[in-house]
């Protein structure tokens, strides 16, 4: 890859298939919370696929057994995981790009989406790895800027389609994602830029 195609524009035009996580956990609706818990942690990923008679039909992230479980002082080791999923699932193909997964996840104020193909989940996307991948490359591209080397920084065109295309209303004032409603960009700012440090740590703590 060139120089110029390490920058921040790039990561939003490219396919979401190469950047997605391929390490998926499919347990079954029946399977208790406490046990998933175990096996996200083995796994070291942040959410599990939930199954009922052999099809996918929702899924559970941390986020979900923070705040439907640990908040509420329920007992892990008695509640399914059907029981606290999130349903229905939003999909997207493999070719969409960075971009338009981003946007989805404004959009509907999600975390991750599921990469099918030919109903077959292939891989997931979350918003921390979406957002770990700019950061990098927008690190990239500043050394390179520092250094003398031409480098694109951003494409703006791209922001414009993904903004233009939902007409937001808002948008965040810690990373300029857009958003439609004022309460889903509180949200977002507690959970990704504000609230989420500690919430998280707490959780961390219960999964070590």
């Amino acid at each position: 890859m060139s120089n110029i195609e390490t920058g921040a524009g790039m990561i939003l035009n490219a396919p979401i298939q190469s950047i997605m996580d391929l390490t998926v956990l499919v347990l079954d609706g029946n399977d208790i919370v406490a046990d998933a818990v175990e096996k996200m942690r083995e796994k070291n990923i942040r959410s599990v696929l939930v199954t009922h008679n052999g099809e996918i039909i929702g899924f559970v992230s941390k986020t979900d057994i923070l705040f439907k479980m640990v908040a509420k002082g329920k007992d892990s080791s008695k509640v399914k995981l059907r029981e606290i999923m999130t349903s229905p699932l939003l999909t997207i193909h493999p070719t969409a790009t960075v971009g338009e997964v981003l946007a989805m996840m404004n959009k509907h104020a999600i975390r991750q989406v599921v990469i099918a193909f030919r109903n077959s989940v292939v891989g997931l996307a979350t918003r921390e790895r979406i957002l770990e991948e700019i950061c990098k490359a927008s690190i990239s591209t500043t050394t390179l800027a520092m250094s003398g080397t031409p480098a694109c920084i951003i494409n703006p065109r791209a922001v414009a389609v993904i903004k233009e295309e939902y007409k937001s209303k808002f948008a965040c004032p810690y990373c300029g994602s857009p958003f439609d409603d004022k309460d889903v960009l509180s949200k977002h700012i507690d959970r990704m830029h504000v609230g989420s440090g500690s919430l998280e740590g707490d959780f961390r703590r219960i999964l070590d």
